[in-house]
């Protein structure tokens, strides 16, 4: 058994294994305070980020930008492993994710929008299904944030590179 993988995950389905925290424990992140509106933010695999929540001086991004940011990366993931598994044939992905916010404190994300454009020789029912997994099964931030949002999302397949 890998180390860290905890035994009842050898059951699971094999793409799920990609993305299942280390024993099923709690993580932890910190944040420190730099300064004005500014933070260091570590991950418990010890990366480092800076955010800064003065929109102003936008020296960083703000916590909500990067709640977009982590359901791109998320979502990203997903579709590129499925994708790969599928044996398509994928030469560039970008994702952006869009939304509003509600206007009354707390201010969470009402409205969510995800477009894939995908470059490459692609199947279009290949494609709709990566997705379609991806925001319906595997992506736990699309989990956690259609709680609070409507999310809708769309894809673009571009011609491959020539």
């Amino acid at each position: 058994m890998l180390p860290g993988l905890h035994k009842a995950a050898l059951s699971l389905h094999p793409l799920r294994l990609l993305f299942l925290p280390k024993g099923g424990r709690m993580q932890s992140a910190s944040v420190k305070w730099i300064g004005e509106q500014k933070f260091v933010a570590t991950s418990p695999s010890g990366h480092a980020i800076t955010l800064d929540s003065d929109r102003e001086s936008n020296q960083a991004p703000g916590p909500m930008e990067l709640l977009l940011m982590a359901l791109g990366a998320c979502t990203a993931t997903d579709v590129v492993t499925i994708l790969e598994k599928k044996r398509q044939k994928l030469d560039s992905l970008e994702i952006i994710c869009s939304g509003e916010r509600a206007k009354q404190p707390p201010a969470v994300w009402s409205k969510l929008e995800i477009l894939y454009r995908l470059r490459g020789q692609l199947d279009d029912t290949a494609v709709r299904h990566a997705i379609q997994l991806s925001e319906d099964k595997y992506c736990s931030v699309a989990a956690m944030l259609r709680k609070t949002a409507a999310l809708s999302w769309r894809y673009e397949i571009l011609a491959p590179a020539t």
